[in-house]
């Protein structure tokens, strides 16, 4: 720790921090363009201007000068900085005017108006005429891809998204080339952007320069009201903001959590929302003659009585998809009990994940923020990068810290930092106890074994997760200070709905027998299935968006989306979240769980509970974790013990992860123009790479 003087206030600030850091601990308000936290220091934009007593007589850039950098009086005094001194404050207007030079009026046509540190910081420090007469400066708007807009003389060339490209998302898309009046930011090639983090650079551009191509003219940030929500496009959970206009949804952004996604969001939470008000279903509808006709609620739930009615128990199944809320999960886990039957599955994908082994055989144990302190990783049947984007964000971040190894057995894939491959499958699994990355593994002090759904999704899946759970329990990466054994799920209903046990009961029907041997079947938002194989009977889907699900069923309800439902998710590392409603679903549709209630009570058999209140007072009585917002609860290291000793025999094809298309994995995503255009392109450049 470190002692100072600023502004006549002493403090004590942490060795390794900058004077602008200290300054700010101290109370006081620095300016700033190119300084950010979570970036290197390019010391470009000399906003941050100080003065350091005893320092030479010209102010000092505070972002780029450490408070180890300072020295005291000769008599012992501490060192003293400044930062409102008629000093600092004319070298601030100084900077504020050579910004302004070349900088366009364009604030009352940019769309970064009313969110521009320029046009704040310029209400602050600027004058009120400039002495330059000259023309300004033009530099051509470049094509960044479809959702980054560009408006290049705009930029003060604080290099943030240079930075952010390069360190954060792991690829150098950005730069910038020339010197003095020539420099510019640019792809280099003019070709659109591939990181499926880029939309991040909306937010950390200080001016208009990059904005949100989607969302472009579309709304002033005063017009809209914000909602706090989470994100339900992977089980990451991160932390969003959801902004809307009406019943519109008309942006999402980001919210700082330290511990799930600090305050990065991938590019399909980022851009998701256009496929929220497309392809909705709105109301009711029967299929007669082959075709789905719209309805009356009353007429699709006689329709729906009328097929269960005399069928037994054992022919009726539910299957819950991968967006469902625990609140629904638990509605219709009811329902079907109160029917005679069993069968019930959250896993779509047929994930060999088994809840009565114990939570902590299912669930990401070292914790995402945990992650930093790890020293050695092992990936299996996983692609990190597609199936956990911000979560691979920050295996990179550790990664650059250096003293990182990571082996993969998978797919030979660009996870955006450098990695040992291992091979394929798993018989490499099998050969990696005479390997030397076992060796590495062993000697690390904090290591982690983390198993996707390359892995679990596939009929040897429970011996991969019982061989990865040996090989945690042999590195001693299970241990009571550490927990290093991590599932990586892509789904966000996943945890949520093996935490209630929703998955079938002894002897009863899983995902694929339900699909093929049903009478009656029920798909709560279930569209990630292979329809090809399905021979059920009669089946109804509650859902949102006319996708698989909706056309394979006999009869459709319509429910509410995420951001339209209050709603309790659980993410990949246990870790309860709860949506909160930002908009009201369109037409005749119903937030789910309402539906499962009233269907109950045409079935004669209604649910105790009838409002959402009294539903999770009845869930957090049976599963009272659920209750603790933003916590994760305990789990029993004895579950990767029991997984360990479950064995089994391990196939011959090689792990291959479920997300062939980033942008396309759930009814949102492929109701989305925009991610339609993102799909497209990332094919096209896959394409071009292989040729």
């Amino acid at each position: 720790m470190v002692n100072l003087i600023v502004d006549g206030k002493e403090i004590e600030v942490p060795d390794h921090y900058t004077l602008l850091q200290a300054a700010e601990a101290a109370g006081a308000e620095i300016p700033r363009f190119c300084f950010h936290e979570r970036l290197s220091i390019a010391g470009n934009c000399r906003m941050c201007l100080i003065q350091v007593k005893g320092g030479p007589p010209k102010p000092a850039a505070s972002c780029a000068m450490g408070v180890k950098d300072v020295r005291g009086g000769p008599d012992g005094s501490l060192p003293e900085i400044y930062t409102k001194t008629p000093m600092v404050k004319k070298a601030r207007e100084g900077v504020m005017e050579f910004l302004l030079i070349n900088h366009p009026l364009d604030c009352p046509i940019c769309d970064q108006g009313g969110e521009c540190d320029l046009q704040d910081q310029a209400m602050a420090f600027g004058i009120d005429s400039s002495r330059y007469r000259e023309d300004k400066r033009a530099v051509e708007d470049k094509y960044i891809g479809p959702l980054v807009k560009t408006v290049m003389n705009r930029c003060i060339h604080c290099t943030r998204c240079v930075r952010f490209t390069t360190e954060v998302a792991g690829i150098s898309e950005l730069g910038l080339i020339g010197r003095g009046e020539d420099a510019e930011i640019t792809t280099y090639l003019e070709r659109a952007m591939t990181s499926e983090l880029q939309g991040n650079v909306v937010d950390l551009c200080p001016v208009g320069a990059l904005t949100s191509k989607p969302f472009a003219f579309t709304a002033r940030p005063w017009e809209l009201n914000k909602t706090e929500s989470i994100d339900v496009m992977d089980a990451v959970g991160s932390a969003i903001r959801v902004d809307t206009r009406g019943r519109e949804v008309m942006r999402i952004l980001p919210r700082v959590n330290e511990q799930v996604n600090e305050e990065w969001i991938s590019d399909k939470t980022r851009f998701i929302w256009d496929g929220l008000r497309t392809q909705r279903i709105d109301k009711p509808y029967i299929r007669q003659g082959g075709r789905l006709q719209p309805a009356s609620w009353a007429d699709a739930f006689a329709a729906i009585k009328a097929k269960v009615d005399g069928v037994k128990g054992e022919k009726i199944g539910a299957i819950a998809g991968d967006l469902a809320t625990v609140e629904e999960m638990y509605a219709l886990k009811g329902l079907i009990a109160s029917l005679g039957s069993a069968n019930i599955d959250c896993r779509q994908d047929g994930a060999a994940l088994d809840p009565a082994a114990g939570r902590a055989g299912y669930v990401f144990n070292p914790t995402i923020e945990g992650i930093e302190q790890a020293d050695a990783l092992l990936i299996i049947g996983s692609n990190p990068r597609f199936e956990a984007s911000v979560l691979n964000a920050r295996i990179r971040k550790r990664s650059r810290k250096g003293n990182f190894p990571i082996g993969v057995i998978g797919e030979n894939a660009d996870l955006r930092y450098p990695v040992s491959y291992l091979g394929a499958g798993p018989s490499s699994l099998a050969d990696l106890a005479s390997s030397d990355f076992m060796d590495v593994l062993k000697k690390a002090e904090r290591p982690i074994v983390l198993v996707g759904p390359g892995a679990l999704a596939r009929e040897d899946g429970a011996a991969v997760l019982s061989k990865a759970a040996a090989i945690a329990k042999d590195i001693g990466a299970v241990t009571a200070d550490w927990n290093g054994f991590a599932v990586l799920h892509t789904a966000a209903s996943r945890v949520g709905g093996l935490d209630i046990g929703f998955v079938p009961g002894e002897g009863a029907a899983n995902t694929a027998s339900m699909l093929s041997d049903m009478d009656v079947l029920f798909l709560l938002g279930a569209d990630e299935l292979d329809f090809s194989a399905k021979k059920a009977g009669f089946t109804v889907y509650i859902g949102s968006h006319g996708d698989a699900g909706a056309m394979n069923a006999d009869v459709v309800l319509p429910a509410a989306t995420y951001t339209e439902k209050s709603g309790t998710y659980v993410n990949l590392e246990g870790r309860v979240q709860m949506t909160n409603r930002a908009g009201f679903a369109p037409g005749d549709a119903r937030e789910d769980w309402a539906i499962i209630r009233a269907l109950s009570g045409v079935f004669g058999k209604a649910l105790p509970y009838d409002s959402l209140g009294a539903l999770r007072a009845a869930l957090y009585g049976e599963f009272p974790h659920l209750a603790a917002l933003d916590e994760i609860a305990d789990a029993d290291i004895n579950a990767i013990e029991t997984l360990a000793g479950r064995g089994g025999d391990l196939g011959d094809s090689g792990f291959v992860s479920p997300v062939t298309d980033f942008y396309l994995t759930n009814p949102i995503a492929r109701a989305s123009a925009v991610m339609a255009e993102c799909s497209a392109l990332a094919r096209n450049n896959f394409q071009a790479a292989a040729e």
